[in-house]
């Protein structure tokens, strides 16, 4: 017998919407490490009300990052109305990455593996297919070098990410320099 959850008490409502703007916030400035301890402070609630709410890291993730996600669909649809090939896919790099610069947490969600937060990894799966597309145009078109794939878009994205943690002021010269090498002959 299925039987449907209880909706929350108020204070209960109240301190988990606490919660997910604390997390929200400390996630984009500081990345997904931020102990989760200065979220339950920054929500003004006990470590064991985050516990309780979100028993694990993972469902912190999950319960805020694949509305955040949805913003790659965005950026996607607008390269993919793009006309020209290669102003598409190039347009897509700067849009992706300047998310990922404006947000640490998405940066760290978009570098790394998360297995025990599928509804992120079907959100970031989700955007591929954009991806893909314009990968495909571009190489059709003869802008983009032939060679480049879909895993050489996770590469650059993980790479991109860890230029964004380190040095955040120079992600654009990097992606710039790294652009230019992938144009087609």
């Amino acid at each position: 017998m299925v039987t449907a959850s209880r909706p929350l008490r108020a204070d209960a409502a109240r301190n988990r919407e606490k919660l997910l703007a604390a997390a929200t916030a400390l996630f984009a400035e500081r990345g997904l490490d931020v102990p989760m301890e200065h979220i339950a402070r920054k929500a003004e609630v006990s470590i064991g009300t985050l516990y309780k709410h979100f028993p694990t890291r993972e469902d912190l993730v999950t319960a805020i990052f694949p509305e955040r996600l949805a913003a790659l669909d965005v950026i996607g649809e607008k390269a993919l109305a793009d006309p020209d090939p290669w102003h598409a896919f190039a347009g897509y790099l700067d849009d992706l990455y300047a998310l990922q610069a404006e947000d640490r947490g998405l940066n760290d969600v978009l570098a790394r593996d998360l297995p025990n937060a599928p509804q992120v990894v079907s959100a970031c799966h989700r955007s591929a297919g954009h991806v893909e597309t314009l990968i495909m145009r571009a190489i059709t078109a003869g802008v983009l070098r032939a060679d480049f794939s879909i895993a050489d878009m996770a590469t650059l994205t993980r790479a991109m990410a860890q230029v964004i943690r380190d040095v955040p002021g120079e992600w654009r010269r990097f992606l710039s320099i790294y652009v230019e090498g992938l144009r087609g002959p």
